[in-house]
């Protein structure tokens, strides 16, 4: 056990020390893959895996080069701070741009994430690396069915509702829209002479889990309704 120690934490980097925190790292930066595999991310446990090993191996390799070559002649923080700042590149790749909306964002974070957890069981620090991994694994699976309880997500769309004549009550429409708790940001609205029909349409926020039959059935009540649509504004 002291051994181990020694291999995961110890100043000197030999065959042993690296296997054991390439190991280690495999098994750290892959549960946090699993969890963005398990919610069929973009991002997920391969890709977990392959981004922390790749920087345990880089940091590795910043603490070897100084040992071997001399301890005057290499600056161990060099690599790291490449790989911090080059990683950006695959966060970016993780965002799905959906109309107005931005998906990924918490898969881009972890993807960065590995890679700092890499670096830094690369360098010998297990401990903090353990803890480190703990944390983010309670906030990633416990903190969500909160976060969308209290803070629940919303998504920018476009809601059109045409009507028979001018039987628009706008009054009734925000109404409903509040009691839903939806945001409206702009609202606009035309009248068709030829088709005899008026069309309100609004840009508003619209929270992830709101009971979309029941806010039809609601917004049918605000006037002659023709028809409702709510969808992504592209």
């Amino acid at each position: 056990m002291d051994q181990l120690l020694t291999w995961l934490g110890g100043p000197v980097v030999d065959f042993y020390a690296a296997l054991a925190r390439l190991l280690f790292s495999l098994f750290a930066c892959g549960l946090i893959g699993l969890e963005r595999e398990m919610r069929r991310q973009t991002a997920g446990w391969r890709t977990h895996i392959i981004i922390g090993l790749g920087a345990t191996l880089l940091m590795l390799l910043s603490i070897w080069l100084p040992q071997t070559i001399g301890g005057d002649k290499g600056d161990p923080g060099r690599i790291a701070a490449q790989v911090v700042s080059g990683i950006g590149f695959l966060g970016a790749g993780a965002f799905v741009k959906i109309g107005n909306n931005v998906k990924g964002l918490t898969t881009a974070a972890t993807i960065w994430f590995v890679a700092g957890l890499g670096l830094s069981i690369g360098a010998g620090m297990w401990e903090v690396a353990l803890v480190v991994l703990v944390l983010s694994l309670l906030v990633l699976t416990f903190l969500e069915p909160i976060e969308k309880k209290w803070f629940p997500t919303e998504r920018l769309k476009l809601l059109q509702i045409w009507y028979e004549g001018s039987s628009l009550d706008r009054k009734a429409v925000y109404s409903t829209l509040t009691a839903f708790r939806i945001q409206v940001q702009s609202v606009d609205a035309s009248l068709s002479v030829q088709k005899k029909q008026t069309r309100l349409s609004a840009l508003v926020k619209v929270p992830v889990n709101v009971d979309l039959d029941t806010l039809f059935s609601e917004l049918r009540k605000t006037g002659k309704v023709a028809k409702v649509r709510l969808h992504e504004n592209y």
